[in-house]
């Protein structure tokens, strides 16, 4: 509370908003608005009496109301289908800082896998004033005229999993990913066969039809082995459990298998473990076994995983520079080429 007695403002209890912070400190409205949003567009002098008021009342205002109810929202949202899943924990990582950098803030939303939430999380983008959203999309179950009514409102950028949306894309290129990895592999050791994503997002579909492209460039015979439907996007569990029907039905058909992607490979590296295969390039192994991502773990796994690695800094940072340059473009309707990235080959003990 403020109560004025001899001429001063005087403060009891705890300050509420910036009115009352302007009032106990004794410095103008507009001057601490402008301080808050930009605190190099005040004196230093002015500065320093500011910051020291802040610390005598302890204000902290409300950074995120004010952003919202500025006429340019300087917030950008972000939806991803698992934070806790380390490929898209790391690509969030990585937006967050590019928007810091920028002077943003990512509004950070998971759809935990379910197209219910997506749609949901759309929902709730729509209602808050933001200037722009990246968004991973779950794909098949995804509510495509939910983001297409989003990107109505904003600009909107697609990334790692593209749909039949005219919106900008930013993903690895599969064809260049997958290419490289199979003829890594073949000038390595056996052929290998493909297990390929469950069916999720169009990236299952890409990469398995690269994996058969490189194979017929090759004159090799494709072998492509389907993981079962995982509950939510628990892809380890379905690599494990393929693993141990092949390996118990008498292994798989070649002996090297490149899977679509880490976490797949985690689980046919655990199931091999379990029943005492040993993989890896060492003597004594007889099976090899390959990724694609570079999962953040996949180095740590025994043996580590050989894999293609995806440029996680390029993603985050062509996805908020793509983002920005539409915010700050007159016509945001225009058609945009998709962005994709190369992606490295990772050689490491499993293959």
């Amino acid at each position: 509370m403020l109560h004025r007695g001899n001429g001063k403002v005087e403060m009891s209890g705890k300050i509420r908003n910036m009115e009352e912070f302007s009032l106990a400190s004794g410095i103008s409205r507009p001057t601490v608005s402008r301080y808050f949003h930009d605190p190099d567009s005040v004196r230093h002098t002015t500065r320093t009496k500011i910051e020291r008021a802040l610390a005598q009342f302890d204000y902290h205002p409300n950074m995120f109301a004010m952003n919202l109810n500025r006429r340019n929202p300087r917030n950008i949202g972000v939806i991803v289908p698992h934070l806790v899943d380390p490929f898209f924990a790391e690509v969030v990582r990585q937006i967050e800082l590019r928007c810091q950098e920028a002077g943003y803030w990512a509004i950070v939303l998971s759809s935990q896998g379910d197209a219910a939430m997506e749609s949901s999380a759309l929902d709730t983008l729509r209602s808050l004033k933001i200037s722009g959203a990246i968004i991973a999309p779950l794909g098949e179950a995804s509510d495509l005229t939910r983001i297409e009514q989003l990107g109505r409102d904003v600009p909107v950028v697609l990334l790692d999993n593209r749909l039949d949306a005219m919106m900008p894309f930013v993903g690895t290129d599969n064809c260049q990913s997958v290419s490289l990895m199979v003829d890594y592999l073949c000038r390595s050791g056996e052929p290998p066969c493909f297990v390929k994503m469950p069916k999720v997002n169009r990236n299952d579909e890409e990469r398995m039809e690269a994996y058969v492209a490189a194979m017929n460039r090759l004159g090799l015979t494709p072998l492509v082995i389907a993981a079962e439907q995982p509950v939510g996007w628990a892809f380890e569990a379905a690599g494990y459990r393929l693993a141990e029907r092949m390996l118990d039905a008498g292994g798989f058909p070649s002996p090297t298998v490149l899977c679509a992607n880490d976490r797949l490979a985690i689980g046919v590296l655990a199931a091999a473990y379990a029943r005492g295969v040993r993989v890896g390039i060492d003597a004594g192994a007889t099976l090899r076994v390959a990724g694609h991502d570079d999962h953040p773990l996949s180095r740590y796994t025994c043996p580590a995983l050989t894999t293609v690695a995806q440029d996680y800094d390029a993603l985050a940072t062509r996805s908020v520079s793509t983002l920005f340059d539409l915010i700050g473009a007159e016509d945001t309707t225009l058609e945009t080429a998709p962005c994709l990235l190369e992606a490295r080959l990772a050689m490491r003990a499993s293959a």
